[in-house]
């Protein structure tokens, strides 16, 4: 079969080939499944360079997560041959067929193509866990989003205005923000670049944000510690920008915000029963159609590159989806 090797580490996605490659044979508790569709998250790109916390030792299938159709499975896993489901692991996904513990995957959403569901998981399930699971938010809360552009980031947007929620959502890029403002529905697209309190203070009648979703870091978190609300959340998600922030600890005391760090995947690891409600939870949202994921371009596998590189260019508004095969 074809999968997505990542050879060696590189700084230039030279390691990383498309390579055919022995198909995977599936162990006792796990389930074989067919890849129809595999999303590209940044962590993916992170891992080609040995820069993500998780570091698999090279060589390795590059992929964190898929949707499908089930071949092979144990009866006690609850899944038989032919059924729709979407999950995946650390690794794995970006190839034509993918062995993974029954519990790392689950039905797609009724109604759901495999593109959809491929791009939903690791995004909204991040988003939920942060912005409901430990940010508490409420139906009138004001969610400030940076990242809007990116997976995780529309994520956000969408799950919090589906929830009653009043979003203002960034991005660093002027060109980007008609196609985030059509995609996410906000109530603002600004700036993230310099001083954009003043922003959040005239859009929110200087209540400011009620929860801060930070993926970026760097420069925008520096400035996000004067835009959260007395008794609010900053929600540590990434640090797309490159640079982790430092913070003085009389910044929160002064203000009395929470800063919050998020790791949806190990947040569901150690409380499997929760991180099994709130995949519950997105399901019922997205088969009511109030939560749609956002696709940039959907591409072949062979065309794997173009997807990495754009990603890596920030050029992307959505997901990036591979189709094996």
């Amino acid at each position: 079969m074809q999968a997505l090797r990542v050879e060696r580490l590189s700084d230039d996605l030279s390691g990383v080939t498309l390579a055919d490659v022995t198909a995977p044979v599936r162990a006792s508790g796990e389930v074989l499944v067919k890849v129809r569709a595999a999303s590209l998250n940044f962590p993916d790109l992170l891992m080609t360079r040995g820069e993500y916390q998780f570091k698999p030792e090279a060589p390795f299938t590059s992929g964190l997560e898929f949707a499908g159709e089930v071949l092979e499975a144990d009866h006690e896993s609850g899944f038989a041959p032919g059924d729709r489901v979407m999950g995946g692991n650390k690794t794995g996904a970006f190839a034509e067929l993918a062995s993974v513990p029954a519990d790392k995957l689950s039905p797609v959403p009724h109604g759901m193509d495999f593109p959809a569901a491929a791009a939903m998981g690791a995004a909204y399930s991040t988003a939920f866990t942060g912005l409901v699971e430990l940010g508490r938010m409420q139906e009138g809360d004001w969610v400030l989003v940076h990242g809007a552009s990116g997976g995780v980031g529309l994520a956000a947007c969408d799950l919090a205005r589906a929830l009653g929620a009043r979003v203002i959502a960034t991005t660093g890029s002027p060109e980007k923000r008609e196609r985030i403002a059509a995609l996410a529905r906000p109530e603002a697209v600004i700036l993230s670049e310099g001083r954009f309190r003043e922003a959040v203070a005239d859009l929110t009648g200087g209540r400011l944000a009620d929860i801060v979703f930070d993926p970026v870091g760097g420069d925008v978190f520096d400035e996000s510690t004067r835009c959260v609300a007395f008794g609010g959340k900053l929600m540590v998600v990434g640090f797309t920008s490159g640079r982790i922030a430092d913070i003085s600890t009389n910044i929160p005391l002064i203000k009395g915000f929470s800063i919050v760090g998020l790791r949806a995947g190990e947040y569901a690891r150690r409380f499997p029963e929760r991180g099994a409600a709130i995949n519950q939870a997105i399901r019922r949202l997205a088969e009511a159609g109030a939560i749609t994921p956002a696709i940039d371009r959907l591409l072949p596998l062979t065309q794997w590159r173009e997807g990495f590189e754009a990603m890596a260019r920030r050029d992307l508004v959505g997901k990036v989806v591979f189709q094996p095969g």
